[in-house]
């Protein structure tokens, strides 16, 4: 993905503190359904640009925030709003129910 990197070491100031809702998507390279849902995620953030924010966090590299979201499966979307979770998807879901989720959080 060409978005932004979320790691341990910025995810305060790049998602607890942003303006913007937050989508995160929780991935690892090695994982099959990250790579399927990748794409998808992209799209997302070109169509929500200025709405929303998008970005990955590579759960084998920033562990730190991985655990304590409670990352147990990938790929994980979390969307924050206000430094708060307000939606949790777990495992690869079509584009339209990820929109879904989204334009529930826009309103």
């Amino acid at each position: 993905m060409s978005g932004i990197i979320f790691t341990d070491a910025n995810f305060e100031a790049e998602v607890l503190k942003s303006d913007l809702p937050v989508l995160v998507d929780f991935y690892a390279d090695w994982c099959g359904p990250c790579k399927m849902i990748a794409p998808i995620v992209e799209e997302l953030a070109k169509e929500y640009k200025g709405k929303l924010k998008v970005g990955e966090l590579d759960v084998d590299t920033s562990t730190e925030t991985a655990q304590k979201y409670g990352v147990m499966s990938i790929p994980t979307l979390i969307i924050f709003k206000g430094g708060q979770v307000v939606s949790t998807l777990v495992g690869f879901r079509p584009k339209e129910a990820l929109a879904a989720e989204i334009n529930k959080i826009l309103q």
